[in-house]
């Protein structure tokens, strides 16, 4: 495999048709159909042009056939991605052909960069809409009914969403993103977002606040920030003269109710501060989990990469997390065969590895993005197959470290939020601790959304075992 990553149970939902699960019985005189790939802020833009559409008249469906619009929410970050894309794309002009009137759109991060192949040159699709033009869809959609090509790619420096309520789509109806920020001002080498959704800009605390708060008054009991670095987070209201930091917005999330969990991801090293993990110390209901990217352990590639740190700061970094939260939990991302990358390159990464023992880790070959800083500079001289094997001994090395994680639990006993019905046995529920570990157990008499103690009794490398005892 040239990719390999564990999953999250959020991001094992991609390329599927997603719907809302909260009961919408409205009649629609409209069908959409959505598959969204990638990250957490493509799925939650989803459930942005979810609500968009229900204004305009359209429901979601599951079932593409009874679809007079298909959309393709996209990434732009792997290649395997936009090979799936296209090749769904390909799928649904066959459909075209049969059925008079049927619109095929093609959202968010490959919008930009593909628009001319999409649109002209391969004629896959009637619409292109970027990931900061969800607003104009019901305009692009008209357009697109006459016949014409439908595109609107423009980057904002003001969109944030903020007064949209995200339709939730395939929710477990527990746990919710909330998205923050969006764009990026890192300019990662390898990375594609600062090209594909523009500066960083901070959506406003206070529609912030009110979402979490409904969201709980609704059922739900953990919400999870969303941004590209949702540790650079800053919103200045000049009219109250007050300045929120993410820190800050942590603790107001957190004072929504004591049951309802704060999550957020994702935390560039560099910005991740004292005071964010003081914060989290003083709440209990803010947990122990960091994902705390560091896509090589080489201060060479590190520097190739304008990850803008050295791998002595990142375990300085470690040290002081966990000097603070001595139970925090760690997730990382890791890239094999960045251009150039040598075999003490290579070790540098798995040094730093063992050093954190990360809980979680999405571990990649480097895949050359066009358009990117990289391939504008660098050669993509590592050769495939010991891209794979360096992979490959990633991604062993790490799950040593996850079985080993998970026996240190072996015995303990956790405080675990019901998410729902296991996968493997309806006897079972399963959830979350706050280290972000899954915890499967027998139901007894409790529901989705109640807080239960559970004690470890065994593990696998990826999920915890055990029975639910008195609180």
């Amino acid at each position: 495999m040239l990719e390999t990553v564990q999953k999250i149970q959020d991001e094992s939902r991609q390329g599927e048709a997603i719907v809302p699960a909260n009961g919408d019985t409205r009649t629609y005189s409209k069908k959409f159909y959505i598959e969204s790939y990638g990250c957490q802020m493509n799925f939650n833009d989803s459930e942005i042009v979810a609500s968009i559409l229900n204004q305009e008249g359209f429901g979601a469906t599951r079932n593409v056939d009874e679809a007079d619009l298909v959309l393709l929410n996209t990434c732009s970050i792997r290649e395997k991605a936009e090979q799936t894309v296209r090749q769904r794309l390909t799928e649904f002009k066959k459909t075209k052909k049969n059925k008079p009137g049927f619109l095929v759109g093609v959202l968010g991060c490959m919008a930009e960069r593909l628009k001319a192949k999409f649109l002209e040159e391969e004629k896959l699709v009637d619409l292109v809409v970027g990931p900061d033009a969800y607003r104009t869809l019901p305009a692009l959609i008209e357009e697109a009914g006459t016949g014409q090509k439908a595109i609107n790619v423009l980057l904002s420096r003001e969109e944030t969403y903020g007064d949209i309520s995200p339709v939730r789509l395939d929710s477990n109806g527990v746990t919710a993103f909330v998205s923050i920020m969006r764009g990026c001002n890192n300019m990662c080498s390898f990375c594609v977002v600062p090209f594909t959704r523009g500066r960083e800009r901070s959506r406003d605390p206070y529609s912030i606040l009110a979402e979490a708060t409904d969201l709980f008054e609704r059922g739900y009991r953990e919400v999870t920030l969303l941004g590209q670095n949702v540790d650079s987070y800053y919103f200045v209201d000049e009219a109250k003269d007050e300045t929120v930091t993410f820190a800050l917005l942590l603790e107001k999330v957190a004072a929504v109710s004591p049951l309802l969990r704060v999550r957020f991801s994702t935390s560039h090293p560099k910005d991740i501060t004292d005071e964010v993990l003081h914060a989290m110390a003083r709440h209990e209901n803010i947990c122990n989990y960091i994902h705390l990217p560091v896509q090589s352990g080489s201060n060479r590639i590190l520097q190739l990469m304008n990850r803008t740190y050295t791998r002595e700061w990142y375990m300085k970094k470690i040290d002081r997390i966990r000097e603070i939260l001595p139970d925090c939990a760690l997730s990382t991302d890791v890239i094999t065969g960045f251009c150039t990358e040598t075999e003490d390159d290579h070790q540098d990464t798995l040094a730093v590895m063992d050093y954190a023992k990360y809980e979680l880790a999405y571990m990649f070959a480097y895949s050359e993005r066009p358009g990117t800083l990289a391939a504008r500079r660098y050669t993509d001289d590592v050769p495939e197959e010991v891209k794979k094997r360096r992979l490959s001994e990633v991604v062993a090395l790490h799950r040593g470290h996850s079985l080993e994680g998970m026996q240190k639990e072996v015995g303990k006993t956790c405080k675990v939020l019901i998410e729902g019905v296991s996968k493997r046995s309806d006897a079972h529920y399963f959830g979350r601790n706050d280290q972000n570990k899954v915890v499967v157990f027998p139901r007894e008499n409790f529901q989705k959304g109640d807080y239960v103690m559970v004690k470890i009794d065994d593990c696998t490398a990826g999920t915890l075992i055990g029975t639910i005892v008195p609180a």
